[in-house]
């Protein structure tokens, strides 16, 4: 007679998972509110009682075991089954609550996002906004994420998804500086202006101006004076007169708005179809995000 599983080894896999995936009982235990040393214990007696090592241990990492590998693709989609139990149990719930955790790159979350979840929050005052804006990795199990945004790009996750209404790369500068220094024509011309650049944060790169010629597109790199690594810092400089720089559309709405910079160049602009949201399978049914989420795509 096979021997039954417990309720030590159904901890145990939850310890498992969370540390083959962070690959440390200290990061492990953080997300799970215990100790590393609990950790740890489950973690060998579920060895124990499945007569397997589960882990190869060094004093400076952990690592998977052939076996354990094996073994940790299956837990993990055993525990994605049980969350999303947990979750159809919870749409029960007519109406949405609880807190909705979103991620984003800092441009989308500042520009797109902020306006939104303040009309959000009037429609659902039940539900509690996390916003993290940051422009690296989005570990939706690790950090619980329920809907994350992003520019570029992204690698099939298994994630839903949705490509959101496409927005434009265009040049800007301020009412001030186009009085005083004309306004270009062509792309071409932009070697005889003052320009201010973006350095991606993540690579040290400059970022090149993409233009639309109408036969192809084409990119230049501005001889820029003024080298910045955010781009809230580009378009808050070239608002106070220091020259032209390009920016997306939604991002320059605001300051477009309140007169404080004018397109350049418009008739060269790019279109961009690469903005796209992202949420797990277990929480296409929590009510807040299936809220937000109709709100995120009509309002778009």
């Amino acid at each position: 007679m096979k021997d039954k599983m417990g309720f030590e080894s159904l901890t145990g896999l939850i310890a498992f998972a969370r540390a083959g995936m962070l690959g440390s009982y200290t990061a492990a235990a953080r997300t799970l509110s215990v100790s590393p040393s609990a950790v740890s214990k489950s973690i060998q007696r579920l060895e124990q009682h499945l007569g397997i090592s589960l882990f190869t241990r060094t004093t400076r990492s952990l690592t998977l075991t052939p076996e354990g590998r094996e073994l940790h693709e299956r837990v993990l989609k055993l525990l994605r089954d049980a969350e999303e139990i947990e979750q159809a149990a919870k749409t029960a719930r007519a109406e949405p609550a609880g807190t909705l955790r979103i991620a984003a790159s800092v441009p989308v979350g500042l520009h797109m996002l902020a306006p939104l979840l303040t009309q959000f929050r009037l429609r659902q005052p039940a539900v509690k906004i996390d916003l993290r804006l940051n422009d690296g990795y989005v570990g939706f199990i690790e950090e619980g994420i329920d809907i994350a945004l992003r520019i570029g790009e992204l690698p099939d996750s298994g994630l839903l998804s949705r490509r959101l209404p496409p927005y434009r790369l265009c040049c800007y500068a301020s009412p001030d500086y186009l009085n005083k220094n004309g306004l270009p024509r062509h792309p071409g011309e932009l070697i005889n202006h003052e320009t201010v650049n973006l350095r991606y944060q993540s690579t040290g790169q400059l970022f090149r101006w993409p233009f639309n010629t109408g036969k192809h597109e084409i990119e230049i790199l501005p001889p820029s004076a003024m080298v910045m690594d955010a781009s809230e810092a580009v378009l808050t400089t070239i608002a106070a007169g220091a020259g032209i720089g390009m920016a997306a559309s939604f991002m320059a709405a605001s300051w477009t708005e309140r007169g404080m910079l004018i397109p350049v160049l418009s008739e060269f602009a790019v279109e961009r179809h690469n903005l796209t949201v992202l949420w797990p399978e277990s929480r296409r049914t929590n009510p807040a995000v299936r809220a937000f989420l109709d709100m995120l795509f009509d309002s778009l």
